[in-house]
């Protein structure tokens, strides 16, 4: 039986018996992955009391019922769990995160989250909004590391912080910064899970959209997760 491209759903055949079966099943295929939402992306072992419909992205070293299926979207179904299998660039909601997080190359990783504070609201609608943006930023196996977060056109940051979340590894220490100026909040900066940096300057104004680059420092990146916080300053024009 044929399955579609990017959903692997099942096509009817030609005289086929039985079309709500395979229906069906393309319909609970939809059901399980379209507005991907997951509660966790931490279990190894499934839940013991799972309800229809609950999704969850399996962890590394999985066991029982989930074992082998580590990476894959596990959804409760029929009483039963029914294993997907992500493609590249795919983006799932993580409930008990509060983030996104982005599937490539076999991994699930740059998690997002914003929040944002109105400072003022003029009558008009006019803004002043204070911002945070965060990611846990998985290195790329190099020298640098570009974040999947932005600091956004027309945004005045004030700093930048860091948190080691999973040991670095292949290098001495990092800098953070951005292309052609790597240390601008941080300079040879602690390896060890839990260092972290408060990189502060005086506001600064960006006018294109510009990520966060961590510079490996002693050798190339070979692992590590770093969670990374822009923290800055936006307007609205009135409505």
């Amino acid at each position: 039986m044929a399955n579609s491209a990017n959903l692997a759903l099942p096509y009817l055949e030609a005289a086929q018996s039985q079309k709500h079966v395979t229906v069906n099943e393309a319909l609970s295929g939809l059901d399980a992955l379209v507005q991907l939402s997951v509660l966790d992306r931490d279990l190894a072992a499934p839940p013991g009391s799972p309800v229809e419909g609950d999704r969850y992205l399996v962890a590394a070293g999985a066991t029982g019922a989930w074992a082998g299926q580590a990476g894959k979207i596990a959804a409760w179904q029929a009483g039963a769990w029914v294993f997907r299998t992500p493609r590249n660039g795919w983006k799932a909601w993580v409930a008990d995160e509060a983030a996104f997080v982005f599937y490539d190359a076999g991994v699930w990783s740059h998690t997002l989250k914003a929040r944002e504070s109105d400072v003022a609201v003029a009558a008009l609608g006019a803004r002043t909004m204070f911002r945070i943006l965060e990611e846990a930023h998985t290195l790329a196996l190099a020298a640098t590391s570009d974040t999947a977060i932005q600091i956004p056109d027309r945004a005045i940051v004030f700093g930048v912080t860091v948190r080691v979340q999973t040991a670095i590894t292949g290098a001495t220490s990092y800098n953070c910064g951005i292309a052609g100026e790597a240390s601008k909040y941080g300079g040879s900066l602690g390896i060890a899970a839990g260092s972290n940096n408060i990189g502060v300057t005086g506001p600064t104004a960006f006018y294109a959209n510009t990520p966060i680059r961590f510079t490996a420092v002693g050798g190339n990146f070979t692992g590590g997760v770093i969670r990374v916080a822009i923290h800055y300053l936006t307007l609205g024009a009135s409505l």
